[in-house]
């Protein structure tokens, strides 16, 4: 099997996954592109701790970490297999570069992980493992996160990044939700992708700096780490591809991106 693409998605609301939207449709499309993985290793905006944890369960909990949606939206399990073998191999790689990580057998699975899951592979049969974000260590913790778990890719297991490519979500509820998108939303998304497309990692790792309107399109940074995971997981010499670069709400800049493996 050749080496699997990383891949960066922005889950957007719970809500995809009751009405998947065009975002579903495209999380969906690029499960059925791809060759089937032997297992998913995925990092979420939703899970955060010191240092890297891994989930090592065996059949991980559904965790509906979010208030105030449907009734069926609580419902839902995304009932995919862990891989403890893969935690602890994952683990291993990560201590070899320097940084410890932990695996937790009775952590669950957040909507971060499960939600662009449940279209992209729907039958649930591909086992997952989630890794932590470590947010307060910044972008080249997780370009570092990803270079270390690269290897991974080789051995059939898709690495992904699930976050937001923007992220302000009083923006999302001022605009009412059913607007056009927000200039400073797409000039901070053309801006990553500009960068994204000239393989400018250094400038990506300082976008608080130097993106415009950075602070405004991730007033924290915990949505927009898991695109730098996926950046450090991709082959350096790799092409990258958009998938989707849809806005909800004005303010929610869906994008998703592909990070293909290294061409012979």
């Amino acid at each position: 099997m050749p080496p699997l693409p990383s891949i960066f998605i922005s889950h957007g609301s719970p809500m995809h996954a009751l009405d998947a939207g065009r975002a579903g449709e495209a999380w969906a499309a690029l499960g059925r592109s791809l060759p089937r993985p032997r297992a998913i290793l995925i990092v979420s905006a939703h899970w955060e701790t010191e240092a890297p944890a891994l989930t090592g369960g065996a059949r991980p909990e559904t965790i509906h970490d979010f208030y105030g949606f449907p009734e069926p939206l609580y419902r839902i399990r995304y009932p995919a297999p862990g891989a403890p073998e893969l935690a602890a191999r994952a683990a291993a790689l990560l201590g070899q570069a320097g940084l410890a990580a932990e695996v937790d057998p009775a952590r669950g699975r957040d909507h971060g992980a499960w939600s662009p899951l449940l279209h992209a592979y729907p039958d649930a049969d591909v086992p997952v493992v989630q890794l932590s974000l470590q947010s307060a260590l910044g972008t080249r913790r997780h370009l570092a996160l990803g270079r270390a778990l690269a290897p991974l890719a080789a051995e059939g297991v898709l690495l992904i990044g699930s976050g937001h490519m923007t992220h302000n979500l009083r923006d999302w509820v001022r605009s009412g939700r059913e607007v056009a998108p927000l200039a400073y939303a797409l000039e901070f998304q053309a801006w990553v992708a500009a960068r994204i497309a000239a393989r400018e990692l250094e400038a990506l790792a300082d976008y608080r700096a130097r993106a415009p309107h950075a602070l405004r399109a991730h007033p924290s940074e915990e949505h927009f780490l898991p695109l730098f995971f996926a950046l450090g997981a991709a082959a350096p010499g790799g092409a990258s591809e958009r998938l989707y670069d849809g806005i909800e709400g004005g303010a929610l800049a869906m994008d998703a991106w592909l990070f293909g493996p290294e061409k012979a």
